[in-house]
């Protein structure tokens, strides 16, 4: 996607999110809908709820979808930058690489950094768990998802965290 697009969808994205944000979920759906999701027989505070919970929920998507955006675009600059200079596409360097923990795990967490043998700190950015694990210098495997994603998977185990490295 050419970079101006990008940032066309991000633009466009935001201006969702702030016309959304400026609605209740009454206002959002027409009076059938509403009755339809029973949602008329909620009391005025139990409304405001669910608006705030709605609208944490298009923020969150948003900035996810920002993010990537945002990303795409850096990608598609280093690529053309790449392109005029004859170095190799940042994609083709992000490659799946071993390493292991140093020190110990304890599961995974949301915002736990992890250290790797080769120096490199990585910060888990989602939600995955990762509980009764206590393990020492444990191997894991670094690899690359879509959008400049990272993820850790210690070996032996299923479950993986998405990380983004710190240094």
């Amino acid at each position: 996607m050419p970079r101006p697009c990008t940032l066309l969808v991000a633009l466009f994205l935001a201006f969702a999110a702030s016309s959304v944000h400026a609605q209740s979920i009454r206002q959002q759906m027409t009076a059938e809908e509403f009755a339809a999701a029973g949602l008329d027989k909620l009391s005025a505070a139990e409304l405001a709820a669910l608006d705030r919970w709605l609208q944490r929920q298009v923020e969150e998507e948003t900035s996810v979808v920002a993010e990537q955006a945002r990303e795409q675009g850096r990608q598609q600059a280093h690529a053309e930058s790449a392109a005029n200079t004859g170095a190799p596409p940042r994609e083709a360097r992000r490659e799946t690489f071993q390493s292991s923990i140093v020190g110990e795990f304890n599961g995974f967490g949301r915002g736990q950094r992890y250290t790797l043998e080769n120096g490199q700190v990585w910060e888990q950015t989602d939600a995955a768990r990762l509980d009764g694990v206590n393990k020492v210098n444990p191997a894991v495997t670094m690899y690359p998802g879509a959008f400049g994603a990272w993820f850790l998977r210690i070996d032996g185990y299923n479950t993986r965290a998405r990380v983004r490295r710190v240094n």
